[in-house]
Order: C-alpha cells, then sequence, then structure tokens
C-alpha cells in the first residue's frame, strides 16, 4: 500500500516550521491515540502520525525525505516489508512529548518507536460515578456507599500474569528486538517491541490461571464515600487510588464522582446563597407582622416592617451554605411576595370599598401615575 505524504499526514505545509510541526503532531496525538479514540483505525493512524513526526522534525531525515520522497527510507524498488520504515529509532524519545500530552505516567507501547515498551509502568483507568444528594445532603455533607465494577490487580500472581519468572530467551530481557534493513542510503535498524514477551523482557513458565496472565481479575467494591458539606450540581469528588489498578506496577487510577443535587420545595440556591420567596397577605403587608421562616439552621421569627411592598428582600447573613472549600457560610434572601385572596367574601368586600373611600390609593407611585394622565389628556 502506498504511503501518503507526511506533510499531508501531518497536514502542514512544506515550508512549515519545526514548531508548527510539533504542534499539528501533538493535535493529531492526542486526537488518535488508542487508549482516547476507539475507532478501529486509530492505531494505524496514530502510528502513521509518529512515523510522519519522526521524520519531519529531524533536520537529516527531513532533508533526505525532501528530497528522494519515502524512497529515502525503504530497501530498493521492492519496498520496505517491515510496516513503518527502515529508521533506527533508537534514539527517537517519543517520552517527553507524549508526557506533555497525555501527564505522567504516559506509557503507550509506540509501535517500537524510541523508548516506549508495554513494560512501561502505567497508571490506572480512572473511573467517572454519578451520584444524587438531596438538596439537604449537599447542603451538610454525608456518606454514601458506591458500588462498582474495577479492574483489580490479581491475588493470585501479584499482578505478574504468571509464575516461574524467566529472562526471555528472544530479546534476553531488553523488551526489544532490533532487527537491519538494507536501503539505497545504507543500512538502518528497525527497534520493536519483543513479539514473545510484548516488552517485558520477561516470560513465565505457568501461566496464571485465575487472570489467564493478564495480571488483572475484575472485582465488585463497594466504597463508603464520605460528601463534604457544600458540594453543589456539578462538583467532582476525587478519591485518589480507589480506581482501576495500575500496570506494570503503575499507580491505580482514580475514582471521581459527579454530584447532581435535587431541587427544594422553598429554597433556591445560588453559590453558597440561599434565597427563599415568603407570601404574604395585603394586610400583614401594610400593617406589619411577624413571620416564622424556615432556615437550613433552623425557624426564626422575622419582623415585617409596616408599609412593605411586594419584592422587598431581607438579608440573613449567615444563613447561607458552607463553602465546600473556605467552610464560610453564604447568606440568606428572603423576598416578599403580596399574594392576593382567592375568594372574598360580602363582609369582606365591604370593609374594602369603606377602606378604599378612606384615601388608601395616597400613594406615590399611584399619584404620579395620576398626575401624568392629567398632563397628557
Amino acid at each position: 500500500m502506498n504511503k501518503r505524504d507526511y506533510y499531508e499526514v501531518l497536514g502542514v505545509e512544506k515550508s512549515a516550521s519545526d514548531k508548527e510541526i510539533k504542534s499539528a503532531f501533538r493535535r493529531l496525538a492526542k486526537q488518535y491515540h488508542p487508549d482516547v479514540n476507539k475507532e478501529a483505525d486509530a492505531e494505524a493512524k496514530f502510528k502513521e502520525i509518529q512515523e510522519a513526526y519522526a521524520v519531519l522534525s529531524d533536520e537529516n531525515r527531513r532533508r533526505q525525505y525532501d528530497q528522494f520522497g519515502h524512497a529515502a527510507f525503504q530497501g530498493g524498488a521492492a519496498g520496505n516489508s517491515q510496516g513503518f520504515g527502515g529508521f533506527d529509532f533508537g534514539d527517537f524519545d517519543f517520552s517527553d512529548i507524549f508526557g506533555d500530552i497525555f501527564g505522567g505516567g504516559f506509557g503507550f507501547n509506540f509501535g517500537g518507536f524510541g523508548n516506549g515498551s508495554s513494560a512501561r509502568a502505567r497508571k490506572g483507568r480512572d473511573k467517572v460515578v454519578g451520584m444524587r444528594l438531596s438538596f439537604e445532603e449537599a447542603v451538610f455533607g454525608t456518606k454514601k456507599d458506591i458500588n462498582l465494577d474495577v479492574m483489580d490487580t490479581c491475588d493470585e500472581c501479584d499482578g505478574k500474569g504468571g509464575h516461574g519468572e524467566e529472562v526471555c530467551s528472544e530479546c534476553r530481557g531488553s523488551g526489544t528486538v532490533t532487527r537491519e534493513q538494507r536501503t539505497i542510503l545504507g543500512v538502518y535498524a528497525t527497534k520493536t517491541t519483543c513479539p514473545k514477551c510484548d516488552g517485558k523482557g520477561k516470560t513465565y513458565k505457568n501461566t496464571c490461571s485465575k487472570c489467564r496472565g493478564k495480571g488483572q481479575i475484575r472485582k465488585n467494591k463497594t466504597i463508603e464515600v464520605k460528601i463534604p458539606a457544600g458540594v453543589d450540581t456539578g462538583n467532582q469528588l476525587r478519591l485518589s487510588g480507589k480506581g482501576e489498578a495500575g500496570i506494570n506496577g503503575g499507580p491505580n487510577g482514580d475514582i471521581y464522582i459527579e454530584f447532581e443535587v435535587l431541587s427544594h420545595p422553598l429554597y433556591v440556591r445560588n453559590a453558597d446563597d440561599i434565597y427563599l420567596d415568603l407570601p404574604i397577605t395585603i394586610t400583614e403587608a401594610i400593617l406589619g407582622t411577624k413571620k416564622e421562616v424556615p432556615t437550613l439552621y433552623g425557624n426564626i421569627n422575622l419582623v415585617i416592617p409596616a408599609g412593605s411592598q411586594n419584592g422587598d428582600k431581607h438579608r440573613l447573613r449567615g444563613k447561607g451554605v458552607e463553602n465546600v472549600s473556605s467552610h464560610r457560610k453564604g447568606d440568606m434572601y428572603i423576598t416578599l411576595k403580596i399574594v392576593m385572596p382567592e375568594k372574598v367574601s360580602k363582609e369582606q368586600k365591604k370593609l374594602l370599598e369603606s377602606l378604599a373611600k378612606t384615601g388608601l390609593d395616597n400613594n406615590s407611585e399611584i399619584k404620579k401615575y395620576n398626575d401624568y394622565l392629567k398632563k397628557n389628556k
């Protein structure tokens, strides 16, 4: 199969700078890395991207490629049956750039390029778990149990995958094998992962019957989680080291819990503040009163002054939610909501009519409105 042009693979012009080539490689490697992209052809594209970068990022190889094309690295007209080139990639270390892209502990086998090896210690996979909390559980904190299946280290072989450890006879413990390739520019060596030990450098006389050589088994775990006070919808809680077991001695992954907090029948939460609409009658607004108000920390008596208006707000300091980080409490805001009677008796109607005759409409807003009407008739 004909190889694609390396510049086309990375999506850059032939005049691209080293910085542009590296930037394109970082973007594509992150997109097609097989641990991230589960498409069937992701690994093949990932290796193609690596090969293109290994050539174009090296001044000498890039000059040879610009002059001779792919023929510079193939064994004459017959082509290269070894797959990805006839280079000696032993001196090309992808670990730094992949470490930048994927973080520490990155250990994918780079198809035999550089120092990558499946024997490298890798962090176990993280797990994400959704958790639904009541309004009160989120405000005050609680304890919850989560039950999930994770890949754990096999206790039968201690994660080795077998018993009776031996040095691999194929690679003699190095984890890689080297093959020479003749090209029109000379002899190049291709270093690839050892197929017998899969890059580990060791084999075992007997394969573990429990994990079947994988070193890991699936286990069902129940974990008690302490939920701190103040979490809200969208917040995450990290349980370090509680995820899937690491590979080749790498650290365990983490569990991330994502919270969804249910609504409350009375309260509305905004960050650390709590809002409550307090319904009062017309007479309570006019004459003033005391109202019993529920807060997160118990009921209080709130004084409603005479002449209160619809939408007036009262602030209760420190009656909000405790901040999950600073542990400072927010405030509670009570908004007055004057409600109209749904039905009026004959007696109440007579009283209201009598009240209207006393000049109850002597209000600055009403007066302002009436004055405008008079001037614009």
